[in-house]
């Protein structure tokens, strides 16, 4: 009853300024509203509905603002990859700028090229307006650059400027692919019987989802596929000659874990889904020996097992056993140099070599254990 008292309170104190607005008269207690409401309730009872449909279609609008963001890629947000190009002469070279916070919730950033990652100082964000101090390290040598942009309806721009001079900056949103994506290795009983099943997950360039169950027993076909907040759910159709039977799935993703159950009209069967490849999928950071001193750089290896080396992209990272293998191609002008890594993982480590014309470079790396924390509104 107090909430609901407090409710109407704050409602009809809406409806005082929208009956009373002409008297700009202060009301400063409730005992003061309510005398007022009272010597007017009846005469304005119209008046007052529609204040409080006026309130209410405000909530409703407010609210479908704060959750229809999630249905789709943020456009002025600031967290998150960007790629970025700048031109050198007549050269254009592509980077990455990775926005995040650290454990304390302080803002923190990489640059990410071919050539390595670097650690981002001073990195501010106020108002649409980024900027940020970049310090790179090679063997002896070392340069630093100041940013200073902008960040306005998804696209970032800005100038680098150094002892060497300015270059201009633009970037556009990387997206992060679903965390539905993958395949997934599906178990559930009938009887004592065991069925398996692979769950084969894709997303498009926006973002919208498909997929396919591949199996040894008959046809099936996956349809009204959906995706929110952790909550997987879809159709499936299996042929069986001249038979053919549909169910529903709903489940739940919980890292490399899908948990659910099957519903059909022959009743529920819980299933389990497991993530193939989950050791290698994901963000890793490697330091790499080379005789001007160590240098660090990223992997990010994708559900589909395409991947990300520095800011170049790689068609397939192989892994059997334990055993990871993947190879670079690198073109400058008529120029084409290759390399190629060979190593393993373990423990969420990797261990390798990196071998090119120029010789042989060990390589280490841990991976990078994603927190997820709620963003500050408006970033």
């Amino acid at each position: 009853m107090e909430l609901k008292s407090a409710i109407e309170r704050e409602y009809l104190t809406l409806s005082v300024f929208f009956i009373d607005k002409e008297k700009s008269i202060s009301y400063k207690t409730g005992e003061q509203i309510t005398t007022f409401l009272e010597e007017h309730i009846m005469k304005k009872h119209t008046i007052i509905k529609a204040a409080l449909c006026c309130a209410l279609l405000a909530l409703v609008m407010v609210s479908a603002q704060v959750w229809g963001g999630s249905s789709g890629p943020r456009r002025g947000g600031f967290y998150g990859d960007w790629l970025v190009k700048m031109t050198f002469g007549e050269r254009q070279m592509e980077s990455i700028l990775s926005f995040s916070r650290d454990s304390e919730g302080n803002r923190t950033g990489q640059w990410i090229s071919f050539w390595g990652l670097s650690e981002l100082k001073d990195v501010k964000f106020e108002e649409n307006q980024l900027s940020f101090v970049q310090v790179f390290r090679f063997g002896e040598n070392e340069s630093t650059s100041t940013f200073k942009g902008k960040i306005e309806e998804g696209k970032l721009s800005g100038t680098l400027s150094s002892d060497r001079g300015e270059s201009k900056l633009e970037g556009t949103r990387m997206p992060r692919t679903p965390r539905a994506v993958g395949s997934w290795e599906m178990k559930y009983k009938i009887g004592e019987r065991e069925i398996t099943g692979t769950l084969v997950i894709k997303a498009d360039k926006e973002r919208n989802l498909s997929a396919e169950w591949q199996s040894q027993r008959g046809e099936n076909e996956i349809s009204d596929l959906k995706y929110e907040r952790g909550n997987l759910s879809f159709k499936r159709t299996s042929k069986f000659g001249e038979r053919q039977r549909e169910s529903t799935f709903e489940g739940t993703l919980s890292r490399d874990t899908l948990t659910g159950a099957f519903k059909s009209e022959r009743g529920e069967i819980a299933a389990e889904g497991k993530l193939k490849n989950a050791s290698l999928i994901g963000t890793w950071v490697l330091e790499i020996t080379s005789e001007r001193g160590p240098r660090k750089q990223r992997l990010r290896v994708n559900p589909d097992m395409s991947a990300l080396y520095g800011s170049m992209p790689l068609k397939k990272v192989n892994l059997e056993d334990g055993k990871v293998s993947f190879k670079l191609v690198m073109e400058f002008g008529d120029r084409k140099f290759e390399s190629s890594f060979a190593g393993k993982i373990q423990d969420s480590k990797i261990t390798g070599e990196l071998t090119s014309s120029r010789g042989t470079r060990k390589v280490t790396g841990k991976k990078v254990v994603r927190t997820f924390r709620r963003r500050p509104t408006g970033q």
